[in-house]
């Protein structure tokens, strides 16, 4: 199999006229399963032997980025470096996190919010090295989508992808809707002169923000501009919101009192560090999770970066560290000024700071500052996502276009801002929140488990039982850890049981290091210590997913079977009419006639 290297774009532009030809044609069948209601009838016929066939259809690293990439059409630009990267980050996590989850999950962990944070970061970490594996061995636009597809196939990618996309409009659009309460204390006028209120329709929904929708339409023009320009534009307002952090923290520990972390507003309510326990950290941390959403968008501009073995292990690692550091000492600022208890669900460090008038001003302009480049950054990631989805043809190809003169994917771009804008116009923020933590844990923990996976299994010369069965049974563990957690009385008995399920886990981890071999050595950056480190967070991931409430699970099983529903009635029916005769797709660990044809 030819190599390519990393830190040049792959070689697209060495495709020989019959391979250039032949690709093209390929793609032209794309519309024979919809070209006539009786052709879709047929093709409706073949969705058994299709699904069979394309679900568990593996890409390859290779494919990814030579042609699947080439759907796009223009390529783009590697235009960014690791401080690009790394700005990117700050950007994208900074922005949503203090300013919107800190609220509810102060009120479920108390002033242990701090640990909350930290537990967070921790998960955050765990799982953004196993991005930057991926990213530096694959370095395109595909994030999470891209891991899934190459290591468990088609329908996972999808499945994952589709979740996360939607994980970026609810969290975009709940930052959109937090960005009117921070714009009016910082102007000094009231949320509700700034919403209007439709009766009639259910809670949660009856509040119209026409300024959130505003301010996703604008930034979806910047993000369609220039991605270059667009980090200009990012590391400027970013190093603003920097400044107003530190400002934050200094001024929080300098009047706030050391009382508020054990006692609360109204003595009727649980005092404490930990007011509601280690189930309430732990609820908190699944909550803020949110927060480190941006990390993942980072990966999606892999594309883009000049040199991909250098600059993402810096721009992916080092952004969650900091972030994970200034989110620490705000929430601990924060803690320090109010009682938990009066921390407020919607623009919680506006109400911290409101008994300084001029401060809460501040906190309102700076908190704004901070949004606009989280909404930059997450909005720049979903529509990378959503052109690699595109180019898989699991959905329209259009989205896959790139722009010939902005480098940029256009139209995805531009459905998603919009998308995200009618959202953001009327869904209210504690319904968004809920939805978008079990998505993003659960794909966070698809990564984890896929690059378990790809070390150790290689498709066609290695077995996968072993690993699948490993992957299984901790997960299993993990479950039924979390489960003893949660669910069993406090006491002795709960004690040994979750040691005892602790050590079940260790054990099967080194059962497996010890007995399966590593059969793939990532050849410029690879997760440390493995199988530890993404065993950590498959076990952290699950362990947050229990700590949810019933609402989102119903609210998860409710997108995923639409999202199933649009693979089956569409998604395999366009790849398989992409597919033509196997020469675009590996099928068991075979590298097909399509790929002879590149010259490296």
């Amino acid at each position: 199999m030819p190599s390519v290297a990393l830190n040049s774009p792959p070689p697209i532009q060495t495709l020989t006229f019959q391979s250039r030809s032949y690709l093209h044609s390929a793609m032209d069948a794309h519309s024979s399963s919809f070209s006539s209601f009786s052709a879709y009838l047929r093709a409706l016929s073949l969705t058994p032997s299709r699904l069979s066939r394309r679900a568990f259809s593996v890409s390859t690293s290779f494919d990814e980025m030579t042609s699947t990439r080439s759907t796009s059409g223009v390529h783009m630009h590697r235009t960014l470096r690791w401080f690009d990267l790394v700005g990117f980050g700050l950007g994208g996590m900074v922005g949503a996190g203090v300013f919107v989850t800190t609220g509810p999950a102060a009120h479920q962990a108390g002033p242990a919010i701090v640990l909350s944070y930290a537990i967070a970061g921790l998960c955050a970490l765990l799982s953004a090295f196993c991005y930057t594996e991926f990213a530096v061995d694959m370095p395109v636009a595909g994030g999470a989508f891209s891991y899934l597809r190459i290591t468990f196939g088609e329908f996972a990618g999808f499945l994952t992808g589709a979740n996360l996309i939607m994980d970026y409009v609810m969290s975009n659009a709940a930052v959109a809707r937090s960005f009117t309460q921070y714009l009016g204390a910082a102007i000094g006028i009231s949320t509700a002169k700034w919403r209007l209120v439709v009766p009639g329709l259910p809670k949660g929904f009856d509040q119209i923000d026409l300024i959130a929708v505003a301010v996703v339409l604008i930034i979806t023009i910047i993000i369609c501009y220039s991605t270059k320009q667009s980090s200009v534009v990012n590391m400027t307002l970013t190093a603003i919101h920097i400044l107003f952090i530190a400002f934050l923290i200094v001024f929080g520990f300098w009047k706030g009192d050391w009382k508020n972390f054990t006692e609360p507003g109204d003595p009727k309510n649980e005092s404490g560090f930990f007011p509601h326990g280690a189930t309430g950290v732990f609820k908190g941390a699944s909550l803020v999770y949110l927060s480190y959403i941006g990390y993942d968008a980072v990966s999606t501009m892999a594309e883009e970066v000049r040199n991909p073995a250098k600059d993402i292990p810096v721009g992916v690692s080092g952004s969650v560290v900091l972030v994970t550091i200034l989110y620490c000492l705000m929430a601990a600022s924060m803690a320090k000024l109010l009682p938990y208890d009066m921390i407020k669900a919607e623009a919680p460090l506006a109400e911290a700071f409101a008994r300084w008038k001029w401060v809460s001003n501040v906190i309102g302009g700076g908190a704004s500052f901070g949004i606009l480049t989280s909404l930059l950054v997450a909005m720049m990631g979903q529509a990378r996502y959503m052109c690699v989805i595109g180019r898989s043809r699991v959905v329209p190809a259009w989205f896959a276009e790139v722009h010939p003169k902005t480098s940029t994917p256009l139209n995805a771009s531009a459905f998603l801002g919009i998308f995200t804008a009618v959202i953001a116009l009327f869904v209210d923020l504690d319904v968004l929140l809920n939805f978008v933590c079990i998505g993003t844990l659960f794909v966070f923990y698809m990564v984890a488990n896929a690059i378990i996976y790809r070390r150790y299994v290689v498709i066609g010369s290695t077995k996968p039982q072993p690993t699948l069965s490993f992957l299984c049974s901790f997960s299993l563990t993990a479950i039924i850890f979390t489960l003893i957690w949660h669910f069993v009385t406090p006491g002795r008995a709960k004690t040994a049981l979750l040691t005892v399920t602790a050590i079940v886990a260790i054990v099967v981890s080194l059962i497996f290091n010890c007995v399966v071999p590593q059969t793939r050595k990532p050849e410029f950056w690879g997760v440390p210590l493995m199988p530890w480190i993404p065993c950590a967070s498959i076990f952290l991931n699950l362990f947050l997913l229990g700590s949810l409430d019933g609402m989102s699970y119903i609210r998860f099983v409710f997108f995923s079977i639409l999202v199933v529903l649009v693979y089956v009635l569409y998604g395999v029916h366009s790849s398989s009419d992409a597919e033509g005769d196997d020469s675009l797709f590996v099928k068991n660990g075979e590298i097909l006639e399509l790929q002879n044809n590149f010259k490296v």
